[in-house]
């Protein structure tokens, strides 16, 4: 595929073991809105255009379902259906109409590793889409480990029309629109969650979301800090069932003008981790947690 037919990441679906806990914590504590509700799934939307970002199903264990892509046209969706297959995925269903609120047109599609990818064309949007004081905007990008980096890199690339805008020692950063990277994948002996990144509308909302979750009994797990790649600011947390998730701000613009760095190009001084060294570094915790949480798909077929 030449060019990326995928407009941007819209959202990602979970299950979790206690969904009333969960629906409370990503209002009350997170700072998302509760859009709709159908038998044992809850839908969020954040403050912008995207009709729902978060999904949260009951679930025997915490799992990722779905990781959801908006795409601009509907046609669009048979060239990823036939890209998908030629390139070592699956398609799952469709492209038909789907019953997930806000509508559109929905391909599934299985991706070489074991992800379940959805991509969604003619959904509903939100007008009222102005960024409000320490409230998540959108989701920005979700950080996928991989027991193989160039399998799945050489998928997101050949399949869906992802560049590649950074590779560090340890993660190759993809980007499908402006945003420096909507997928990173991450070395690693399984292929698991990462992390998941919320855009705050500024570096002031990042710093007020982390004192309101140490508050309410989140504390920082990384952070507070500025990432190289992407030059975001960025605060992590443990949030309920060992979802690690981020609240991050100024992600970096880019273009096909962006020079691709490789591994040289960031390096740190001996002791950091990031651009200020200032925040304490990922916990023990947290990282135990990065290597948790499976795809549902590909913990069945484990079973």
């Amino acid at each position: 595929m030449n060019r990326c037919l995928v407009t941007g990441l819209r959202g990602i679906e979970i299950g979790v073991p206690d969904l009333e806990a969960a629906a409370r914590f990503y209002t009350d504590t997170w700072h998302l809105t509760e859009l709709t509700r159908r038998p044992n799934a809850v839908y969020f939307r954040g403050t912008g255009a995207a009709h729902h970002i978060l999904t949260l199903v009951q679930s025997e264990r915490a799992d990722v379902r779905a990781i959801e892509f908006s795409v601009a046209q509907v046609a669009s969706l048979d060239t990823i259906a036939a890209a998908v297959t030629e390139h070592g995925g699956k398609v799952l269903t469709g492209p038909a109409p789907t019953q997930m609120p806000g509508g559109g047109t929905l391909l599934e599609a299985l991706d070489p590793q074991g992800r379940v990818l959805r991509f969604i064309a003619g959904d509903r949007s939100h007008a009222n889409d102005e960024p409000i004081k320490d409230r998540p905007i959108k989701i920005t990008h979700v950080v996928l480990n991989s027991e193989d980096v160039s399998v799945a890199q050489a998928f997101f690339e050949k399949a869906l029309g992802f560049r590649l805008s950074d590779r560090t020692r340890i993660m190759a950063f993809m980007r499908c629109c402006s945003d420096h990277h909507s997928i990173a994948l991450a070395d690693s002996q399984e292929n698991t969650l990462n992390h998941i990144a919320f855009l705050m509308p500024d570096l002031d909302s990042v710093m007020r979301g982390g004192g309101r979750m140490n508050d309410a009994g989140y504390p920082i797990e990384w952070g507070v800090g500025r990432h190289g790649p992407g030059n975001n600011a960025f605060a992590y947390f443990l949030g309920p069932f060992d979802f690690v998730i981020e609240y991050t701000a100024e992600v970096q613009q880019v273009d096909d003008t962006y020079r691709t760095g490789g591994p040289d190009d960031w390096k740190w001084p001996p002791g950091r981790i990031d651009q200020w060294g200032i925040g304490k570094p990922p916990s023990e915790k947290m990282k135990a947690a990065q290597k948790s949480i499976f795809f549902h798909a590909s913990a069945s077929a484990r079973e």
